[in-house]
């Protein structure tokens, strides 16, 4: 890489550098609980709860169920803490465990009607952020960006797997 090449992977580095410290601000969290639309407030539970469910239900959407473990490796947070949030949200009844049909020892995290519709309220929150943060795009730049965006974790992902 050199010249435009490195000047173009250096913007990108700090727009994730942005996003990361964005998400680390919770910035739409606040922003919800500023327009008083705290979509993601049920029983005063923290942010990570809202996490775990929503890794739950992309293992649900991909046809897999997990663990306390199992989400605790993927939230790269320890097993202790996982089970804290789990429970957390097995209270608020946002989840549920279910018996695991092939190993009877282990209980499958699995998201409840509560939960479901919590997690809606919360794309339909970030989605219209977006929607309003990109307004001013063309059809085609939304397009391009949505692609691009979609690549570039992928292919991170790809690279950064362990």
């Amino acid at each position: 890489m050199t010249g435009k090449s490195d000047s173009y992977v250096a913007e990108i580095e700090a727009a994730v550098v942005g996003i990361r410290r964005s998400q680390r601000r919770r910035t739409l969290a606040r922003l919800s609980e500023r327009r008083g639309e705290a979509v993601g407030q049920h029983a005063g539970l923290p942010d990570a709860v809202y996490e775990l469910l929503d890794v739950i239900e992309a293992a649900e959407a991909n046809g897999d169920a997990l663990t306390v473990t199992d989400a605790a490796a993927i939230l790269d947070v320890d097993q202790p803490r996982s089970s804290r949030l789990a429970g957390q949200a097995l209270r608020a009844g946002l989840l549920r465990r279910e018996a695991d049909q092939l190993d009877g020892r282990r209980s499958l995290l699995a998201l409840t009607t509560d939960g479901r519709a919590v997690l809606a309220r919360i794309r339909d929150f970030r989605r219209a952020v977006i929607a309003e943060v990109t307004e001013e795009w063309t059809e085609e730049e939304r397009a391009a960006f949505a692609c691009l965006l979609n690549r570039f974790v992928r292919d991170f992902a790809t690279r950064t797997r362990s």
